[in-house]
């Protein structure tokens, strides 16, 4: 009997050792890939680019070649496509916007000088926030070091032109490839999974394929929608030049929900060197159509196009931007949709949810009311 308790005593400490080896092996092998990952950030940013815009593109390839165009030729279709598309963009508003940034940027000294007698105008009228307001040469001090900041990033990404250049280039080739023959890429997903969990890859790729199609359509939806009422509002207001402030919200679109309040902060600083008036109309403006989009564009428009909810979309922003900066966060969406479908497809939907139980125990809980179950 001792014996038995004594071997029973030593089989539970190496089965307590095993896990902890387990975990620490899991926890090196965690760490070592995020490091690996950061090092190869720019790299994966990328390729993921790439593979989601492949995404995005390939049902226009597949309604091609169900009219006999063959894929290489189809995909050489759709890339000069967009390169004339580009190319057109440029030419009807790319010397307007131009045009408006060269003189943005004249006006930079007498916008500062504005918005220092604005504060100490704010400041003589109202004592009481003479001491939670910034020193108006605080402030125009740190617009100048701002704006010389950004006047040396701009010299200094001069010398990385090249780089930009050979990124781009090289993203644009690895489209093609990956548009013109995905089939190896994913015979080769397929390859990794193991046997039993293949439905469920397949799957997984099918609703991540189609949910990249209803991200872009969201994306342009939101964008489109923003630029034009925040640049249209601020030319009523008399904020100038509201098509670059419209164009800058259209391309803060690609963030939802923080993007366009972020690209929006150029007008709100032009508009207080008109005037406290002018600003808090334009403060409104803004405020307005980012309550539209928050409310309305993200969660009808991204939120029901890809059933995500609209606190996972901004968490998803949030944590993608900190961690791998704005192209993060453009992927952030993409990303969670990505994550809901792995964790639906091989881990709830094995287990067979009854998700109308699961619905009514979540009222419940909201309402207050006691959701577990009574006795008999």
């Amino acid at each position: 009997m001792s014996d038995l308790s004594h071997q029973q005593g030593d089989e539970h400490p190496s089965f307590i050792y095993g896990d902890a080896r387990r975990l620490v092996g899991l926890i090196l092998l965690l760490i070592v890939g995020w490091f690996l990952i950061r090092a190869a950030a720019p790299v994966l940013l990328l390729f993921a680019i790439v593979f989601l815009l492949a995404m995005v593109f390939n049902p226009v390839v597949v309604m091609m070649e169900r009219h006999r165009i063959r894929r290489g030729l189809a995909t050489g279709i759709i890339v000069i496509g967009v390169i004339v598309l580009l190319g057109l963009i440029v030419l009807v508003a790319g010397r307007t916007l131009l045009d408006q940034i060269q003189e943005l940027i004249k006006r930079l000294p007498g916008i500062a000088a504005a918005i220092q007698r604005q504060i100490g105008a704010l400041a003589a009228q109202h004592p009481l926030l003479q001491n939670a307001l910034p020193q108006a040469e605080q402030v125009v001090n740190t617009l100048g070091s701002e704006f010389g900041g950004l006047a040396a990033f701009l010299i200094r990404s001069t010398y990385n032109i090249v780089g930009v250049l050979f990124a781009a280039f090289f993203g644009f080739l690895l489209f093609i490839f990956v548009l013109s023959n995905p089939r190896p890429l994913v015979a080769g997903y397929l390859a990794l999974v193991p046997d039993s969990q293949r439905d469920c890859a397949r799957r997984a790729l099918t609703r991540m394929m189609r949910q990249m199609t209803a991200w872009a359509r969201g994306v342009a939806i939101n964008g489109v929608i923003t630029g034009i009422s925040t640049g249209v509002l601020l030319w009523l207001i008399g904020v100038q030049p509201a098509m670059l402030f419209g164009t800058l919200t259209f391309l803060g679109a690609l963030v939802p929900t923080v993007g366009p309040v972020i690209m929006a902060l150029p007008a709100l600083f032009v508009a207080l060197s008109l005037g406290v008036t002018k600003f808090l109309l334009a403060l409104a403006c803004v405020l307005f159509v980012q309550q539209v989009e928050s409310t309305l564009l993200v969660p009808f428009v991204l939120g029901r196009e890809m059933r995500l909810h609209p606190a996972v979309i901004l968490f998803s922003t949030l944590t993608m931007g900190s961690i791998f900066g704005i192209a993060g966060a453009m992927l952030s969406v993409p990303t969670a949709a990505f994550v809901r479908i792995l964790v639906d497809e091989f881990y709830l939907r094995p287990r067979q949810l009854n998700y109308a139980a699961l619905d009514r125990d979540a009222s419940a809980l909201v309402e207050g009311a006691d959701a577990s179950p009574k006795p008999p």
